[in-house]
């Protein structure tokens, strides 16, 4: 083999090493964007007040610096005190729905941190990275979040205020589920039955009318 063919092997894979780290580093485009973060995409364009682009350099941001994170496993007995934690939480709304906001606030804060995202005393830092591995779901701790630091003021505001807690309990159960690996074990995290009177049991999915206050 002379000298020139060397060098010429040489240099054709220097420049495939350059293009497959050029290729690595490659931020996502707009179209992979939207597949990966689907309604979370469509939420950062509308705040950038349908700038596509400023979106897409965000989203492609929390990638950069998300994208990486390996969830870690809870213990069995970790995820056993979540659900019952949950299940407390949602059995609770119906007399004290700005508690049970509170406990579900806290509780996605701390389970999303026992998996390894940011701690979470950095809400905006967490948020961000859930959304990079938890898109379709983050929404849910967002409302849950916003109804945990809102308080009402005259009664039609409380009212209404109720019904956006119920609501955001509802949404953000989807995220917990994900983050317990509750999975089809909905009996535990999901769908256990709150008590109504004293005579019955009824499913979560209660009306705003069975909440105090409501």
């Amino acid at each position: 083999m002379t000298t020139g063919v060397i060098i010429a092997l040489i240099v054709i894979v220097a420049a495939v090493v350059v293009v497959a780290v050029v290729l690595a580093r490659r931020k996502p485009g707009g179209r992979d964007l939207k597949r990966r973060f689907g309604p979370e995409y469509d939420r950062v364009v509308a705040r950038h007040d349908g700038d596509s682009q400023a979106a897409e350099r965000e989203l492609a941001e929390r990638v950069d610096k998300h994208g990486s994170l390996r969830e870690r496993d809870l213990e069995p007995a970790q995820r056993q005190e979540y659900e019952a934690r949950w299940a407390a939480a949602q059995e609770r709304f119906v007399e004290s729905p700005r508690e049970a906001v509170d406990e579900a606030d806290r509780l996605l804060a701390e389970v999303a941190g026992a998996r390894g995202f940011p701690d979470g005393g950095q809400y905006e830092e967490q948020l961000a990275a859930l959304s990079v591995h938890h898109a379709n779901h983050v929404h849910g701790y967002r409302r849950v979040h916003r109804a945990a630091h809102t308080r009402g003021g005259t009664e039609d505001g409380a009212r209404g205020g109720t019904e956006e807690m119920r609501e955001a309990m509802v949404e953000a159960r989807a995220l917990f589920e994900e983050l317990v690996g509750a999975g089809g074990r909905r009996e535990a995290a999901g769908h256990r039955t709150v008590r109504n009177d004293g005579h019955g049991h009824q499913p979560w999915t209660f009306t705003r009318r069975q909440a105090k206050g409501s």
